[in-house]
This record gives C-alpha cells, structure tokens and sequence, in this order.
C-alpha cells in the first residue's frame, strides 16, 4: 500500500461475495471485504468463513485486497483475528476497526502475517486523542482512516464538514508525520457526485492520499479528482526529472526554488497521473 498504488478504497460487504467480483471490476485500487458494520451480528460466523477461504484463495490482478475486522476489543474482533491466522490468508492489508490505542495495532501485528499491512480506523474522541501515537505504533502499519460517521455520534457532533474539520486536520497531520497514508470517510449520498466530488478535493487539499467509497459508481469520481490538468501534469514531470539531474538539495527551476517537499509533491502528482492514464 503506497501512496502511488491507492486514490479510492471500494468497501463490500463480507456477507455479500457475489460483490467481491463486481468490486474488483469497478476499476477500484483496492477492495476492502467488510466483516464489520456492513455484516449483521447473525451472519458474522458465516460471512467470516466465507471472507477467510476467498482471501486465502490463489488471485491475479492489480487490485490491492484488505479485510476489515471487528474491533479488538469485542469476541467478533478476536475471532476475525485468530480466524485470519488460521487460513493462511495473507491480504495486502488488514483494516482496525475503532482503533482506541496503539497496543491495538501491535497485538494486530503480532497476530498477522509478516506481509500484510495495518490500517488504523480512528472513529472516537479517545482514538483521536492518541492519534500520534496510534500512526507511529507499528513498521506495518500503512495507514489511518478517519472514520467520521462514528466519530460525529461519539463526539455529539453533526456529520458535516465544519464539525469534522478539527478530527480531518489531526489525523493527517499525524499520518504525515508518521511517513503513512491518511483515508477519508466514505461520502454516503449516492446521487449527489458534485458533493462528492468536492469533499474529496477538499480532503486533498488537507492532505489526504485516499478517499473511500461505498458503492461502485463513486470510484471513477473519486479517483478523477486525483488526476492534475495535462499542464500541471508535465510541469510536474520536469520538475521530478530536474531533481534527478540535482540530486539532493534545493535548486532553481524555471526561476523558482525547489526543494524536497516540492519534489515530493510532484512526485505524487506523477504518480496518480501514471494511474489516471495521463501519461500520453
């Protein structure tokens, strides 16, 4: 999970594999099979066998595939757990949910193949107020995601931009800080795509690498928002083959300074240029 590979993370319900297919289909970078809030409490045993043997089957393609578990602190969590070391399934990452803490992450990580990568969902005040520490628990941990839905209901807050604004900032901030990946909340309104199209570049904006979604027809939106104008898109491009000539260390270019946080900007642009089919 690199910055490079990720702009839209597809959820699908774990009690719904006739989705899995359809998900990866989407043109999606990555699919997360959800064994949390999108499986009831009666299906979870099912859905968390069903989940296990697709993940431990053989699989082709591009699409990076994570699983979201339950909370750690709850029998589901731990079941989902010990069931994941039990196929020998290794997906590319494997979602925390309700993150309150670090020890969280590293029992998940003792617990999880050496390959697979963690991503921390931060959905309480208590998971925000550790948030620092939470990005900088574990080597494997990828990346945090804000999960403002129960982030909004925890903090008597409304779900909107103005009172999630603060919990936006700090989280990525923290996974800046931390060298990972920071993920939006899904947009939840399937008809409007204006609205959805603003809030992922206004969470671009606030240096977010990843938007997810919830439904097929939000990812070429999502992921169209990553994508610069050609113009930005080659002035980037010469910029990143300009510090390559300079090597280390700021130099001027077409009368401006860059230096390595310019750079790496680009670099990122270039990249989910690369992605968009920019390159022509």
């Amino acid at each position: 999970m690199t910055a490079a590979a990720l702009r839209c993370m597809l959820f699908v319900p774990g009690n719904r594999p006739e989705r899995f297919a359809k998900g990866i289909a989407s043109g999606v970078d990555a699919i997360i099979i959800d064994l949390e809030d999108a499986v009831p409490l009666a299906e979870k045993d099912g859905a968390r066998s069903t989940v296990m043997a697709y993940l431990a089957a053989p699989r082709e393609g591009r699409v990076a595939l994570g699983v979201r578990i339950n909370a750690l602190g709850t029998a589901a969590g731990l079941r989902d757990l010990l069931a994941l070391g039990d196929s020998g399934a290794v997906p590319d990452f494997v979602m925390l949910a309700k993150v309150g803490d670090a020890a969280e992450v590293r029992q998940a990580a003792a617990l999880t193949d050496a390959r697979t990568g963690l991503v921390a969902l931060i959905e309480s005040p208590g998971g925000l107020a550790r948030v620092e520490s939470i990005a900088t628990a574990h080597p494997r941990l990828r990346a945090l995601m804000f999960g403002g839905g129960d982030f909004a209901a925890e903090s008597r807050a409304q779900f909107s931009w103005e009172p999630l604004l603060y919990g936006r900032q700090r989280l990525a901030a923290a996974a800046a800080a931390a060298g990972i990946e920071a993920i939006d909340v899904p947009f939840l309104d399937l008809q409007d795509v204006a609205g959805l199209e603003a809030e992922t570049r206004r969470v671009l904006a606030l240096g977010y690498t990843c938007k997810a979604a919830i439904h097929p027809s939000q990812v070429a939106p999502v992921q169209q928002c990553f994508a610069a104008d050609q113009a930005t898109l080659e002035r980037a491009r010469r910029i990143v083959a300009a510090a390559l000539e300079h090597g280390d260390g700021a130099f001027s270019f077409e009368g401006r300074m860059v230096d390595r946080p310019i750079v790496q900007a680009m670099q990122r642009i270039v990249a989910f240029g690369a992605l968009a089919g920019g390159r022509q």
